[in-house]
């Protein structure tokens, strides 16, 4: 018996190989004399052609009252055909029913109606069976292989942080309280604090891509409760634009290699283009003058809401840039580790692609007694951070990093319309199953 193929590799077979496939049957036509069955199998499809006058009864019994999903494992013959769909068919000897499909089926795979993203969300493991949805996982996992490779190779340590934390990183009320034996602790928001005590550890450069949590009401294309967080931190830096210099390279690395595994793996898929380097840095008060002259006045010190982003990546996009920094922004809107300027900015950043924001970070206050004014002056106490504080006095090294939104930066290149879809079972206020 031979090995299990997949599609892809049967499609450049000579005539007359012999391959066992596995997969699921997606579509079945009659025609009487003659019963083709579409086979899926996760990497493309074969056609199986079977003849009720050449086909053995054991093959007509087994497929006489299959549904379509059921798996089925075909052993044949390829033979060439202008007439499949592929250009080629299987012609079995050999049909094995491993799991039959109930029906009807709670959604369609193949159908061209449009379902219910709810319904979607609520029969994941059928939804994937679509090519063009189980793609955004394959093209997500590629994502994150030259994330990691890129930072591999610029000397980066992946790191695991607890999720179970006795703070959380910015306060407020976006932590989920859970119960500890007892004792009050909450699901992580950020690995920020860990990261930054393991800049004083010695192993200097460090990321991890890993589950966060908010507890945010907001009802959003854009939110979730649970989402995969990518932080990195880095050790020794002269400056802000060290880090940016990293994460610039980074994204237009992963963009240009993930873009040419689209291209091979999914040749009928638009391609996002890659982003135009080197990127822009707007500061904080240049993209203030960029709202004004298109009429939309922001008070100095006020954040930049959805509607301004996407003004400035309107702007931005008409110049060629997809992708950009936003630096500089006031110290009073940016957490207690951002390092101030000294003029009420900050050595903070944000990275935009196509106005939306995708991370943000900085350069970090390495200095414990300035690290502790900033906590007193956002109105938390030192005291509950001191397992935080204690690796800033004993030789902490200037230092800056960043947070992306893994899901949301996915969601953005695949130009996807809800986060959720760039995510397998997501967690938002409405949803915790499955």
């Amino acid at each position: 018996m031979p090995a299990i193929s997949t599609s892809d590799s049967v499609a450049s077979m000579p005539e007359g190989s012999e391959v066992r496939i596995s997969g699921w049957v997606e579509e079945i036509r009659d025609l009487g004399g003659i019963s083709f069955y579409l086979v899926r199998d996760g990497y493309g499809y074969v056609q199986v052609t079977v003849s009720r006058k050449g086909a053995g009864a054991d093959i007509i019994s087994a497929l006489s009252d299959i549904q379509r999903e059921s798996v089925i494992e075909v052993t044949g013959k390829v033979r060439r055909s202008e007439k499949a769909r592929m250009g080629f068919e299987l012609v079995p000897y050999d049909v094995k029913v491993l799991s039959k499909a109930d029906a009807p089926l709670p959604m369609g795979v193949s159908d061209r109606v449009e379902t219910e993203f709810d319904t979607r969300l609520d029969n994941r493991f059928i939804d994937l069976r679509k090519q063009e949805n189980g793609a955004v996982y394959r093209i997500r996992s590629e994502f994150a292989y030259q994330l990691r490779s890129f930072l591999r190779e610029m000397r980066f340590v992946e790191v695991s942080t607890p999720k179970i934390v006795s703070e959380g990183a910015e306060g407020g009320a976006t932590l989920f309280r859970v119960d500890y034996f007892g004792r009050k602790a909450f699901l992580a928001q950020s690995p920020q604090l860990y990261k930054q005590i393991l800049m004083a550890s010695g192993l200097n450069r460090v990321y991890e891509i890993s589950p966060a949590y908010r507890a945010e009401l907001s009802d959003t294309v854009r939110h979730t409760s649970e989402f995969i967080s990518f932080d990195a931190e880095m050790a020794f830096i002269d400056g802000l634009e060290d880090v940016l210099n990293v994460l610039e390279g980074l994204m237009a690395r992963t963009f240009s290699a993930t873009s040419g595994f689209l291209r091979e793996t999914y040749p009928s898929m638009n391609v996002p283009p890659v982003p135009r380097t080197p990127f822009p840095r707007l500061s904080y008060t240049e993209c203030l003058d960029m709202l004004s002259s298109e009429g939309r006045d922001l008070r100095e010190g006020d954040d930049l809401d959805t509607d301004a982003e996407k003004a400035i990546g309107r702007i931005m996009k008409e110049k060629g840039y997809e992708m950009y920094f936003i630096t500089m922004y006031p110290a009073s809107i940016k957490p207690f580790y951002i390092m101030e300027k000294g003029d009420g900015m900050s050595f903070s950043f944000d990275l935009e692609y196509n106005g939306v924001e995708m991370a943000s970070g900085g350069q970090r206050e390495h200095r414990h007694e300035r690290l502790v004014e900033r906590m007193k002056s956002k109105n938390l106490r030192p005291g509950d951070f001191e397992f935080y504080l204690k690796a800033f006095r004993y030789g902490m090294p200037p230092h800056g990093g960043w947070g992306l939104g893994f899901d949301r930066l996915i969601a953005s290149y695949l130009r996807l319309g809800n986060i959720r879809e760039a995510i397998l079972f997501p967690r938002d206020r409405s949803r915790l199953s499955p």
